[in-house]
């Protein structure tokens, strides 16, 4: 399970470092792909695989369905880290999160994301802020 908030920097090769207590639940080959919100979900690779099954299950005859399918999988690149902690970021993935310089790393239950801590910290204050409302909606959901 990932969880927690860590702050790092992109390199000028545009390498980060993965928390050492993502490393051994990410294992030696992972997934790096576009998410939702302008970051960068990274998934271990049997997570990814489960991901893979259920967009095979979505109908192709849906344009929405085949827009996510194509989002996710089109930038998805097998990724691995290096003897000292980093993995290096696909240029379309870096461009797409906006990494420049700073960046946070946050572990989300079944996967990591990477975000430009430019995009991250005012995300954080509206789910902060909407905290409330958040709570009753997953109640709502039965959570």
């Amino acid at each position: 399970m990932f969880m927690g908030e860590f702050l790092h920097t992109v390199d000028d090769k545009g390498r980060i470092i993965i928390p050492a207590k993502f490393r051994d639940e990410l294992g030696e080959r992972f997934v790096m792909t576009k998410g939702l919100d302008k970051c960068l979900f990274v998934f271990p690779e049997s997570e990814w695989l489960s991901v893979l099954e259920k967009l095979k299950t979505l109908p192709i005859s849906q344009p929405k369905a085949r827009e996510f399918v194509r989002f996710l999988s089109a930038g998805a690149a097998e990724c691995e880290i290096d003897k000292q902690g980093r993995v290096l970021m696909p240029g379309n993935l870096k461009t797409y999160a906006c990494l420049e310089k700073d960046a946070v790393v946050v572990g989300v239950i079944s996967r990591v994301e990477i975000w430009s801590k430019s995009e991250w910290e005012p995300y954080s204050q509206r789910a902060e802020e909407n905290s409330d409302v958040t709570a009753q909606s997953m109640a709502d959901l039965g959570i």
